[in-house]
């Protein structure tokens, strides 16, 4: 019996006990340099110092834990997680770690930590400190668990202190975005010396997109396909290849400052020391459309200024767009009511050609006009009886004031009544917060009268200029911008067939407009008469309000378009009947600079380029009168179902018509664009009259 008591106390002696390892490093290029088997240096010398310290301690590894790249400021790290999860399910008696920072970094962390150590029996053992249970190894763990976490928020610090200063000086903080490259060189010292650079494959296509966004006249989904056709793709990463650029991403290009030559860091912005891909205006429009389309308004398969805007004026449901195919198999564009198309409603109102609604639209623009001296007149007489009105409310600012004065000197006898004991402490508290909040409540009403006319000058200035001259200024407008002036003008406009082949509109303003006009049908008979014809009863004291409240920071866009305009030297002779058309002083046909962010076709535009071409206008000749590439035309007029052919040099009178004009010294290709011919046409027509090519 006694031997078989030794054997066994023999046995429980050399039992070697049970531990797991816990390795981390923090960043990923740790777990992937060098080292071998895609784990660099770091993890293979802690796993061998953890290796011996288990020796040491009779123990054996069961199991590894391993966070790859991973900061150890959160305990959210997937393998410390699978780790505390594993000792609740199995009996171990060592936790083994390189350092207490391998662990945790925050010492709330490490408190909770080692609360489930505790919980679970099991001991926490470090290769390179001294930490146990008893006092002293306590009180070094938590030296040094404050230590790790002194040293990680330190760094952070100098991180962001690092990143600050070369933001400031022009630097790019992170990867470059889509156009740029990041590289690295060595200078004359032999330093490395890291930089940004155009991406010479991606930056052209980068600069066209802005510029044909800033058009207006593209959808980011349209004009990320339209990119992606001519070759735009993503980078390639080391765990994903290059794709087609998508919405998405095009989105976020086209937000993004830094193409404009800024770099954002913290929300400051500063000059950056890379090449800008487009100008400072052409990236401000492109947020003032991005800006636009927020307004209410979703990307739509047939984009329109009107849309979100007109709505139907027998069961007021939203206008959608839709083409009728004639006969001849032309596309004809129609607003068609939503209700009815969906069968909602049981409305029958019928399809409105949208170039008929367009023109009643610039109808109620110029019924809505203020002339420039008028305007000066009106705006003048506001702002006298806003000073009548502000009289009075001196009146009441004044007494306000003088209560707030009685109030403080009751604030003032309570305290001495309370120094020398004559009221309880407990009715001190309850009067003093009485008269705290009596204060409060006046001068809150103080600080709104003196904002409120502070405000009222300055918005009332821009509600009326954007009045001024607005059906001009609608009229030569591109599309994004008439969106801006409808979404600022009107809440809603309903249009209505009245049965006689004509359109009947009724408008329902936005605040303040929907406050300064007497309603509709007084205000074409209203403009340039009495001011007080604008008002119901006097001066509109709601509009005082609407002018001091309405943030109209989303004029600022419509008022530099204005600004624009009217500083154009030919802008009192522009064309309405062909607003991207004016005449300079020497009577010859020019480009508008209103009209210069149009590129691409408008719906209205395609129906008129079908009715033109099919009278005999060439393409070449419709390209030209539209701004646009002749292959634009021809592809829309091939997708609204019109047979497009090249003219064909056919009588004596046409090729003796060519070879004078290539005589004459123009190129094979600009007689054909002025004949409206194939490039092919002319030089089968040079060669049968013996016509040599120019070298």
């Amino acid at each position: 019996m006694k031997s078989e008591s030794l054997e066994i106390s023999a046995n429980t002696m050399f039992t070697p006990k049970k531990a797991i390892s816990y390795i981390r490093v923090s960043s990923r290029g740790q777990a992937e340099r060098g080292g071998g088997d895609n784990e660099g240096f770091s993890i293979p010398a802690q796993r061998e110092a953890i290796r011996k310290r288990a020796a040491s301690l009779g123990a054996f590894i069961v199991k590894e834990f391993v966070d790859r790249g991973t900061s150890a400021k959160s305990a959210d790290r997937k393998e410390l997680q699978e780790m505390l999860k594993y000792i609740t399910e199995n009996k171990v008696e060592f936790v083994i770690i390189h350092k207490v920072d391998r662990l945790a970094r925050n010492r709330g962390d490490d408190v909770d930590i080692m609360r489930r150590f505790s919980e679970h029996g099991v001991k926490l053992i470090s290769t390179s400190e001294s930490i146990d249970e008893t006092p002293a190894g306590m009180l070094l763990h938590g030296i040094m668990a404050s230590i790790a976490e002194f040293y990680s928020l330190n760094l952070a610090t100098e991180v962001v202190k690092g990143m600050t200063t070369k933001a400031k000086s022009g630097g790019t903080i992170s990867k470059a975005p889509l156009g740029y490259k990041n590289i690295r060189r060595l200078d004359k010292m032999g330093r490395e010396e890291r930089l940004v650079v155009l991406d010479e494959e991606r930056a052209p296509l980068m600069r066209l997109a802005f510029e044909q966004y800033a058009t207006g006249e593209w959808t980011v989904s349209d004009l990320a396909e339209h990119l992606a056709l001519r070759g735009l793709t993503t980078r390639p990463t080391l765990k994903l290849p290059s794709k087609p650029i998508d919405g998405k991403a095009l989105n976020k290009a086209l937000v993004n400052p830094y193409y404009k030559g800024v770099v954002r860091f913290a929300d400051n912005y500063y000059p950056g020391r890379h090449q800008p891909l487009t100008e400072e205006t052409t990236w401000q429009r492109v947020q003032d459309i991005l800006s636009s389309h927020l307004n209410g308004e979703r990307t739509r398969k047939h984009p329109h200024f009107l849309k979100g805007t007109i709505f139907c004026g027998s069961c007021g449901e939203r206008l959608i767009i839709q083409y009728a195919k004639s006969r001849s198999g032309i596309r004809y564009p129609y607003f068609t009511c939503a209700g009815r198309h969906s069968r909602r409603t049981k409305c029958k109102q019928k399809a409105l050609l949208i170039e008929s609604v367009e023109k009643e639209i610039e109808k109620l623009y110029y019924k809505i006009t203020l002339e420039p001296t008028y305007r000066a007149k009106l705006e003048k007489w506001i702002i006298s009886e806003m000073q009548r009105v502000s009289s009075k409310g001196e009146d009441e600012q004044r007494k306000l004031k003088i209560e707030m004065e009685k109030i403080d000197r009751k604030q003032r006898k309570l305290l001495e009544a309370h120094y020398a004991d004559a009221i309880p402490l407990d009715l001190f508290k309850e009067e003093q917060e009485k008269l705290t909040s009596a204060a409060k409540t006046i001068e809150r009403q103080i600080n709104a009268g003196t904002d409120c006319y502070a405000l009222f000058e300055k918005n009332l200035n821009r509600v009326l200029s954007l009045l001024e001259n607005c059906g001009k200024l609608y009229i030569n407008a591109p599309d994004f911008i008439k969106r801006c002036f409808n979404q600022a003008f009107f809440e809603k406009v309903y249009v209505s067939d009245n049965g006689e082949n004509s359109i009947n509109i009724s408008s329902v303003f936005e605040k303040p407009y929907s406050l300064l006009f007497d309603g509709q049908a007084s205000i074409y008979e209203n403009r340039n008469r009495n001011p007080l014809n604008f008002f119901r009863h006097g001066f509109n004291n709601d509009l005082m309000v609407a002018l001091s409240d309405t943030d109209l920071n989303n004029y600022s866009k419509l008022l530099e378009y204005r600004q624009e305009a009217i500083q154009h030297p030919n802008y009192t002779t522009l064309n309405p009947e062909n607003p991207a058309v004016y005449i300079d002083e020497y009577g010859q046909t020019a480009k508008s600079k209103v009209s210069q962010y149009q590129k691409r076709l408008s719906i209205t535009d395609i129906t008129r380029i079908i009715k033109e071409y099919q009278d005999g206008m060439t393409t070449y000749a419709l390209a030209a009168k539209y701004g646009c590439h002749y292959n634009t035309i021809s592809r829309n007029l091939k997708k609204h179902g019109v047979m497009v052919s090249r003219k064909k040099i056919k009588t004596e009178a046409e090729e003796e018509e060519v070879v004078r004009l290539y005589k004459s010294g123009l190129t094979i290709e600009q007689v054909a664009k002025q004949l409206g011919a194939g490039n092919t046409t002319i030089l089968r027509c040079l060669h049968r009259h013996g016509v040599g090519g120019r070298r």
